[in-house]
């Protein structure tokens, strides 16, 4: 049963408009879907309720749940976005209309485009909340993958791995990333799934007596040296992050150190550094196995320190340590940082981080139509702020080159991903698929338009190329060219017409 309660269990929050916004989300989204089915059978509306809960369990606020209930609406249903708009207001719509729009995104299974599209899905979000709908919906749709055509299986699951799963990565959303990651490799790789299984049976059983005997001379240590505020549990590696460890190491096992580790979280930070030393004070750490990443963290701001020490009865365990923030950081991710003031009309101007824009579009739009950087802006991204601050303008343009490389992606009318440089044209576009496209093109459209082919295309775009059989480059195409490969071949082309 879909309770909307268990929902409200989950928020952050018990304000009253927070809760009357999502219990509308949900009736009108359940009145709307009334009749659909999925493939399984149950009633559309399920899968509708299981990625809001999955939002609400990131701890988002009650605009991106209430979106999360209307993601599908537009699409699916008679509903127009004008009433849509009336009843939820410009920025749900907003919300609504980014993760349909990722959604026309089609995957063709080609490694070459991989990279582009992941690049593509950020550039095209002008919200991270669009990515995190979208997250929490494939979660749900990778859940239940059983019901769906097995061709379409396998497709939907390289898909993930390749695209959704290495997003979830980069904005640190570590809970998210593991689960879809185990999700698609049974399908992906079911032989290798089924052998880990059977390796873990018995490798993680013997580990798990290990590990709860250690835990408790860990405790104890700890007492002595009169710490009392901490929280000690153990975690098991991802299979998929296992699989991919094991294929670095001839696939032994023996040779894995951290399949699953203990982790103590506390407090503070100095609580950390004590609690290191109290623990290489009792057992030895394996040389170059320790990683401070509160001193230095991770790209995406996962912050722990991690040793591995041998036990003294033979064993080799890895102990990880962190604060109870860094431990929501490390789960969540960007999610746990999105303290949007939803619906807000404040402006937030921080000249210092505009240029975070452009590596993480987090904008909220206001009913003034007006958009703002996201107050909360994550740590990692502050991180690069102080350093951008010594290491000047080079710095802000080395990172914008390394996420998007000042690239635009555009697609054929297949559904291909190309991408290139920014300011492109069709010329450079038509000479981007093949060289015989660019040298017999007569005529283009950009998303179904007949447009001049000097037009510079923009993110998104649908570009189709007209070619005729006795058509031929002209050297007045060269100055719309940005790209040097569409300019070399239409000079060639040239010179071979003489």
């Amino acid at each position: 049963m879909n309770d909307i309660k268990e929902i409200f269990s989950l928020l952050n929050t018990t304000d009253s408009n927070d809760m009357a916004l999502i219990e509308k989300a949900y009736n009108f989204s359940l009145k709307a879907h009334t009749g659909h089915v999925r493939n399984s059978g149950e009633p559309y509306f399920n899968h509708l309720f299981a990625t809001a809960k999955n939002i609400a369990e990131l701890g988002m606020g009650a605009t991106t749940i209430a979106a999360g209930f209307l993601h599908d609406i537009v699409e699916d249903t008679s509903v127009k976005r004008e009433e849509l708009e009336k009843e939820f207001g410009p920025e749900i719509l907003f919300l609504v209309e980014g993760v349909t729009k990722l959604g026309k995104i089609k995957y063709r299974g080609t490694t070459r485009y991989n990279e582009s599209l992941r690049k593509l899905f950020v550039a095209m979000s002008q919200d991270i909340r669009v990515l995190i709908i979208k997250l929490c919906d494939r979660l749900h749709n990778m859940q239940t993958l059983q019901y769906v055509r097995q061709e379409k299986q396998m497709r939907i699951a390289k898909e993930t791995l390749e695209i959704y799963a290495p997003i979830a990565s980069r904005l640190g959303i570590k809970k998210l990333q593991r689960e879809l990651e185990d999700l698609a490799f049974s399908y992906v790789y079911p032989q290798e799934y089924k052998d880990l299984q059977k390796l873990l049976k018995t490798k993680g059983e013997e580990q798990e007596r290990y590990l709860e005997k250690f835990e408790k001379q860990i405790k104890k240590h700890l007492a002595e040296n009169n710490i009392i505020h901490f929280r000690i549990d153990h975690r098991v590696k991802g299979l998929y992050s296992l699989f991919k460890k094991l294929s670095q190491k001839d696939m032994d096992i023996e040779k894995i150190y951290d399949i699953s580790a203990l982790r103590i979280t506390v407090p503070e930070i100095p609580d950390c550094y004590r609690i290191l030393g109290i623990i290489h004070g009792s057992w030895r750490p394996l040389p170059g196995r320790i990683k401070d990443y509160i001193a230095s963290p991770k790209l995406n701001g996962y912050r722990s320190i991690h040793t591995t020490i041998f036990s003294g009865d033979g064993g080799i365990i890895e102990v990880q340590i962190r604060t109870e923030d860094m431990h929501r950081e490390a789960e969540y991710g960007i999610a746990s940082h999105l303290s949007y003031k939803e619906g807000s009309k404040k402006k937030t101007t921080n000249p210092s981080l505009l240029w975070v824009t452009k590596i993480l579009p987090a904008k909220n739009h206001t009913e003034e139509g007006t958009s703002k950087v996201a107050a909360d802006i994550p740590h990692w991204v502050k991180e690069l702020v102080e350093y951008q601050k010594e290491a000047g303008d080079e710095f802000i343009e080395d990172i914008k080159d390394d996420f998007f490389k000042e690239r635009i992606f555009v697609f054929t009318p297949i559904g291909d991903v190309i991408d290139l440089p920014k300011d492109s044209s069709v010329v450079d576009f038509a000479y981007a698929i093949h060289t015989d496209i660019g040298n017999k093109m007569a005529g283009a459209k950009i998303n179904g338009k007949f447009v001049a082919i000097n037009t510079t295309l923009q993110n998104g775009d649908c570009v189709e190329v007209e070619t005729k059989k006795n058509a031929k480059p002209s050297s007045k195409w060269i100055p719309y060219c940005k790209t040097t490969v569409a300019k070399r071949h239409i000079r060639s082309e040239l010179e071979k017409n003489k």
